[in-house]
């Protein structure tokens, strides 16, 4: 094997274990900021950001990325809360596809509420290059992990060795800017209710 192939992976290595280090990290969620946002995805990211809205973390929530014809009851409903209190605290963003694409609607829901603290909810190992891509957007924001830890990262050794190999090479992309080379899928359209 060539000097240049075991600098490479050296260097993949270094930076991988960095990035599991940075990942683990679990920071202490601020007393209070401006808002929250929550990146849709995966599991108990919206439960835990309702709860922190509900607990006075914060005076308003983005759900980046829901799904066509979801609305705040049952996502409230399903973290035993109780939307009234909430509803006019809360946007639901319907455009983003992609972790970019929520960098994208939460910058600009960001700065229709004067936002300049923000606490950021996602899975742990997607933290990383949550803060990466909504750190470009939103550069005079102060951004304030909070992350979750899903069933997902309870997986055997293996399964959770290739996610986060995954989710590494992302990051990567991210740090570099490449994902500005992927188009932004459309967001899918709501079902009709209607038969047929």
């Amino acid at each position: 094997m060539g000097l240049g192939v075991l600098l490479g992976l050296g260097s993949w290595l270094a930076g991988f274990v960095e990035f599991v280090r940075l990942a683990n990290r679990a920071p202490a969620v601020p007393a209070h900021a401006d808002g929250i946002v929550a990146l849709t995805g995966g599991a108990d990211r919206v439960e835990r950001a309702l709860h922190l809205l509900a607990d006075g973390r914060a005076d308003w929530l983005l759900i980046s990325g829901i799904g066509p014809g979801i609305e705040l009851t049952p996502l409230a409903r399903r973290a035993g809360l109780d939307s009234g209190p909430l509803a006019g605290r809360v946007t639901l963003g319907r455009h983003a596809t992609s972790t970019r694409g929520n960098a994208a609607e939460t910058a600009a829901w960001a700065q229709t509420k004067d936002i300049h603290t923000l606490i950021v909810v996602t899975a742990w190992y997607h933290m990383p290059r949550a803060l990466t891509e909504l750190h470009r957007t939103l550069p005079d924001v102060a951004l304030e992990p909070a992350p979750v830890d899903p069933e997902a990262s309870r997986q055997p050794d293996l399964v959770m060795a290739r996610l986060l190999v995954e989710e590494y090479t992302k990051y990567l992309a991210a740090r570099l800017d490449l994902t500005a080379l992927i188009p932004e899928r459309e967001p899918a359209a709501p079902r009709s209710t209607h038969p047929g």
